[in-house]
C-alpha cells in the first residue's frame, strides 16, 4: 500500500469529515480486493490540518494577496511528502485554484483534483449535465466548467442571488457554527436549481456543503453528489494500487 495525505484545513470541518469518507471508501477497497476488513489492511494516512488564508477573498484580491494562501499549502505538501506520501488530496474545492503550481512544485507527489476525479466520474455514468454550488473563488477560478467541459458534461450555474446565499450559508452558516442557517440557505438554493435545470443533478463543490445538508428535508428527491466523497474514493484507489 502507498503511503497517502490529506491536505485540510479549509475549513477544519470539512477536512475532518473527508478522513471519514476516506476511511469508509478504504473499506469498499478492502472488500472489492477481498481483504479482510482490518486495522492492519488501511494504508498509512496523514492528515495536515494547517491554516491557510481564505482562498475565495485571495481570487478576488490583486495578484499579490492572490499568492497568499499558496505558501502554507506548499508547506504542508512539504511535510506530508517528507513522511512518505506518494499521493495527495485536497478537501477544498477553491484550493485547486493553485492545483497546477502545487503539483508542478511537487512532481514527485500524485496531487489529485477533485473537479478532473467528479468529471471523469459523472462521464463514466453518462450524466449529461449537473448544476455546480460552490464558492465564489471556485466560480471565478472555472476549475468545474474546464474539467466538465473536457468530460463532455455541461456545467450550469447559480444566479448571483443564489451565489450570495450559498456564501452567506459557507461563512455565516457551515464556518460559523449554525448549522440550521446553512441547511436553509443551502437547501434554498438547491431546490431552485434543480427546478430550473429540470431536475439535474446538483455538485456539491465546497465540501463544507455537504456537511449542512446530509439528510436535509430540503433535498428529498434531488440527485446530490459530494466530489469530496469522488475525491476520498480516488484517494483509496491510489493507496491500493500496487
Amino acid at each position: 500500500m502507498q503511503v497517502v495525505g490529506i491536505l485540510g484545513g479549509m475549513g477544519p470541518a470539512a477536512g475532518a469529515d473527508f478522513v471519514r469518507l476516506f476511511v469508509q471508501s478504504c473499506i469498499e477497497r478492502m472488500q472489492a480486493l477481498g481483504l479482510a476488513v482490518s486495522d492492519q489492511h488501511f494504508p498509512e494516512h496523514w492528515l495536515a490540518q494547517v491554516p491557510v488564508p481564505d482562498r475565495t477573498r485571495a481570487l478576488e484580491a490583486d495578484a499579490a494577496w492572490a499568492q497568499q494562501p499558496l505558501e502554507p499549502m506548499l508547506q504542508a505538501l512539504g511535510r506530508l511528502a517528507a513522511l512518505g506520501a506518494r499521493c495527495v488530496a485536497m478537501p477544498c474545492n477553491t484550493a485547486h485554484a493553485w492545483h497546477s503550481r502545487l503539483q508542478d512544485r511537487f512532481p514527485q507527489l500524485d496531487v489529485l483534483h477533485i473537479a478532473e476525479e467528479m468529471a471523469l466520474n459523472l462521464a463514466s455514468q453518462g450524466v449529461p449535465a449537473a448544476a455546480l454550488m460552490a464558492t465564489d473563488g471556485t466560480y471565478r477560478s472555472g476549475v468545474y466548467e474546464q474539467a466538465l467541459a473536457r468530460a463532455g458534461v455541461q456545467c450550469h450555474l447559480p444566479t448571483p442571488a443564489e451565489r450570495a446565499r450559498i456564501m452567506q450559508g459557507i461563512y455565516d452558516g457551515v464556518k460559523a457554527g449554525n448549522m440550521p442557517l446553512a441547511q436553509r440557505c443551502f437547501g434554498e438554493v438547491a431546490q431552485a436549481l434543480a427546478q430550473r435545470h429540470g431536475g439535474a443533478p446538483l455538485l456539491l463543490g465546497c465540501t463544507e456543503i455537504p456537511l449542512a445538508l446530509d439528510g436535509a428535508a430540503q433535498t428529498a428527491g434531488l440527485r446530490l453528489f459530494n466530489p469530496a466523497q469522488v475525491l476520498a474514493q480516488a484517494l483509496a484507489q491510489r493507496a491500493y494500487a500496487s
